[in-house]
């Protein structure tokens, strides 16, 4: 029996070895159910605006007629309706993330963690300027795509310093919005595949692979 433990224990001492490696060279902590999470506030946030959209060609065919005031408060509620959604999954994302490290007694904000978020936030912010410029010029046609394109961009960026599986997301929301591009007018079908349904499959992989067992 003593044989057996001491034959085991070179292999115990590689697994702890290669925890530590892990933890000091990816981010570990990102939880499944965030990903399920922002999922069911992506899905959820493209039902509202499916009906606010709905309410407005409504109205638009009762007038007869274009009303650019009435364009206008449709573009600010579409808006004010991102923010929200963005706000509400990040916010579950985090304490879902939050609460992993925490079981896991490992720091949230650590090199790792501010590495990822480094390089995740460039291709963002890039995404958003251009976005915001095209917004400016009344160019609403490649919004949706753009807006899975850069997150694509970001997540793949940002995936050397976490789980492969995010990059994998990146490429899912890349290619959606490649396909988008060619379908102008279904923004809004490719909004709700990408940012709800993909990142529902993405987090429930995610759950089972590394956190089922916990």
């Amino acid at each position: 029996m003593l044989e057996l433990n001491q034959q085991n224990q070179p292999l115990q001492e590689l697994r702890d070895i290669k925890k530590m490696m892990e933890r000091s060279s990816r981010f570990i902590s990102l939880s499944g159910l965030s990903g399920i999470a922002a999922g069911i506030c992506g899905l959820a946030g493209a039902a509202i605006a499916a009906e606010i959209l709905d309410n407005y060609y409504g109205h638009y065919e009762l007038k007869g007629g274009y009303d650019s005031q009435d364009f206008s408060d449709l573009k600010n509620r579409l808006l004010l309706l991102a923010i929200l959604v963005f706000m509400v999954a990040f916010t579950s994302s985090f304490l879902f993330t939050w609460r992993k490290a925490r079981k896991q007694n490992i720091p949230l904000w650590n090199m790792t963690s501010r590495k990822l978020f480094w390089n995740m936030l460039i291709p963002l912010s890039a995404g958003a300027v251009f976005i915001y410029a095209m917004l400016r010029m009344d160019d609403w046609i490649y919004v949706a795509p753009s807006c899975l394109i850069f997150y694509g961009l970001a997540l793949v960026n940002a995936s050397k310093y976490t789980f492969t599986d995010v990059r994998f997301l990146g490429y899912g929301q890349i290619l959606l919005g490649l396909v988008n591009m060619f379908f102008i007018g279904k923004g809004l079908y490719f909004w709700a595949a990408g940012f709800g349904f993909l990142h529902i499959v993405y987090g429930g992989i995610m759950w089972w692979k590394y956190e089922r067992a916990d």
